[in-house]
Parts: structure tokens; sequence; C-alpha cells
């Protein structure tokens, strides 16, 4: 696999270049970027893998979660320079129902296939189960109830102030959990063969090759955004199907590699740090940060979701906090979670 995605990386991005510059069609350009990306995503997985052992289960899985976020930030980005703010606002609810289903879903379900049970840390549990009902029900809701009776000058207002306090709190919960209250968040990882993990990479080299693939990928995706329209009006897909689905997965890719993998390890503090903790930051930084840049955008975004994204990410988040606040996982529960993905998926397919 990994040859497969340095084959992809090294021929991928060349060829969105040369591609740009003859102006192939939408659609070659679209599947070798996405494929890049991929590839790129693995690469940052493994750089992140190796700081991870380095680094311990906590900052390790933070790492994953920023690194891998940084993929669906910079999308986003381009795609709301380029005016799509529907695209961008379905995107972060792609992100969210995707780390919490699917990419949790797999790991739950990869992992409970190699062992029979798994464990996790239930002080995490919990402390996760706190902040995505914050995030998700709390501050993405409000908004959305609160907007129908403001107009958009007094929307935009709200949802900047929401994105503060959003911002604020995720740095407080870092504190929190990595310095004032580091013990009660200590590793339930025993169950793991006693062995010495050597990192992959040596710490520069990883550092390196975050680097140059986050590079990579801004330039990729930019590529990647000016065929959306095209995509949308070849397949009759919407800017919601496109980007809670199409985007999502694409920009979530390094999650899905890195939470599967340290799942089948039986390293579930990490594999659940990596995918609920990348859900918690793309709620509570990255779709507020998105916010505030939108401020010095053509367009500005209000943090304003619609119903159908509302309800699916309420209802993802409820199935989550109910199926891991035991600190247990097997196949079963991630069969669970990956069912719910696909009968949302379906459900926004269709509109």
């Amino acid at each position: 696999m990994n040859r497969v995605f340095l084959f992809l990386a090294f021929i991928g991005v060349p060829s969105v270049l040369v591609g740009s510059l003859l102006n192939w069609p939408a659609i070659p350009i679209f599947l070798i970027s996405c494929a890049s990306i991929i590839a790129l995503s693995g690469f940052i997985g493994r750089a992140t893998e190796s700081l991870a052992i380095v680094s311990g289960p906590r900052v390790g899985g933070l790492l994953n979660a920023t690194f891998g976020n940084a993929v669906e930030l910079i999308i986003s980005i381009f795609t709301l320079k380029a005016g799509l703010i529907g695209i961008v606002l379905a995107s972060l609810t792609g992100s969210v129902l995707g780390n919490l289903l699917l990419v949790l879903g797999f790991s739950f379900f990869a992992g409970g296939i190699k062992y029979k049970t798994q464990n996790f840390s239930i002080h995490d549990a919990r402390y996760n189960s706190g902040l995505l009902i914050f995030a998700v029900i709390v501050a993405f809701v409000i908004p959305e109830i609160f907007s129908q009776k403001m107009n958009y000058q007094n929307t935009v207002t709200l949802s900047v102030g929401v994105s503060i306090i959003l911002i604020a709190l995720y740095m407080a919960g870092l504190f929190f959990k990595l310095v004032t209250h580091r013990g009660v968040f200590a590793s339930s990882d025993k169950n793991v063969e006693e062995e010495v993990e050597t990192p992959e990479w040596s710490k520069l080299k990883a550092i390196i090759v975050l680097l140059l693939s986050t590079i990579a990928v801004a330039f990729v995706s930019e590529r990647l955004v000016h065929t959306f329209e095209t995509l949308g009006n070849r397949f009759g897909w919407t800017e919601l199907f496109i980007g809670v689905i199409i985007v999502a997965i694409v920009g979530n890719a390094a999650e899905h590699f890195s939470a599967i993998t340290m799942a089948m390890k039986n390293r579930m503090d990490v594999a659940v740090e990596i995918a609920v903790g990348s859900t918690l930051q793309v709620a509570m930084f990255v779709a507020p940060i998105l916010v505030i840049v939108s401020l010095f955008m053509p367009v500005t975004m209000p943090l304003v979701f619609t119903i159908p994204e509302l309800v699916a990410m309420v209802t993802a988040t409820f199935l989550v906090i109910n199926l891991c606040n035991d600190g247990e996982s097997n196949w079963f529960e991630g069969l669970t979670l990956l069912s719910a993905y696909l009968i949302i998926g379906i459900g926004f397919y269709f509109l």
C-alpha cells in the first residue's frame, strides 16, 4: 500500500499540474486530484504515526487529527474563495459524519475482527461526549434556530460570536486534557503487546514529510475545487452531496488510514482520539476558523446548516455517545456505525 501511495503521489501531483496547464477536462483532473490527495494523506498518516510513537497517544492522536484536518481546512478555504458556501458547510457536515460514523465505524469493525473486545479510556469517552453535545447540538443548532428571526448581518454576527467561543473552549479543553488533568486521561492501551515500537521515520524526517505533503495538498486542492461545478452538472450531484460525501471522504483520508491502522494494532485510545478528536476539532476549530476567514472573502459564511445536515449530525452524535460511553468496542458496534453512515449517505444522495 505504501508503494501505491508513493506512486500515486509522485505521478498524481505532476499530472495535476500538467492537466491544469493544458486545460484537461474536469473529470480526469477530479479523479487524479482525489487520488493524489488520498496518497498524500497516507504520507501524512505515516508521519504523524511516527510522531505519535514518540509523543504518546494523547498528543499523537491530536497530531493525527490536526494534520488530517489540515487537508479538510485547505480544501474548504479554496472552496470558500470560490464562493461555494454550500459545499463548505456540507463538507463540514461530512467531516463530522465521516469521522464519527465512517472512520470510527471502520476502526471498531477492523479492530473487532482481530480482537473480540477492545478497550479505550472511559474518561476520554465521557469527556468527548460532553464536548460533542456542546459542539454539535448547542453551537450548531442554536444559530440555526435563532437565525430564523434575524437578518443576514445579525446572523453573521451571531456566527462570529459562537465561533470565538468555540475556539476558546477548544483551546481550554486541550489545556485541561494535556496539562491540568493529564493524569486522569492516562492511556488504557494496557492490552497491547509489550513490545517497544520504533517510529518508521525520524522526528525530523516526519516533520519534513508533513510540511511537503501539506504544501502539495494545498496545490492539488485548489485544482480540485474548480472541478466541482462540472462534476455536479455531469452526474446530477447537488452541492450538498458533493460536500457531505465526496469532499469529506477525500479530505478525511488521513484519519481513515491512521485510525484503522491503530485499531488493528489494538491501540484504541489513539484510534478513538483520531476519530472523535478530529470531529471535535472540525466542529470547534475548523468550522469557526472558516467563519472568521470568510469575513475577508467576497462572500461571508454564517455558521448555519440546513435541517437535514443538523439532523444527521445530531443523530450521529447520540449514536456514538451511546456506543462509546462504556469504553469498549467490538466489530458489531463498528458495523452499526457504518450502517448509519450508509443510510445517511443515501438520504443526501436523493436530496
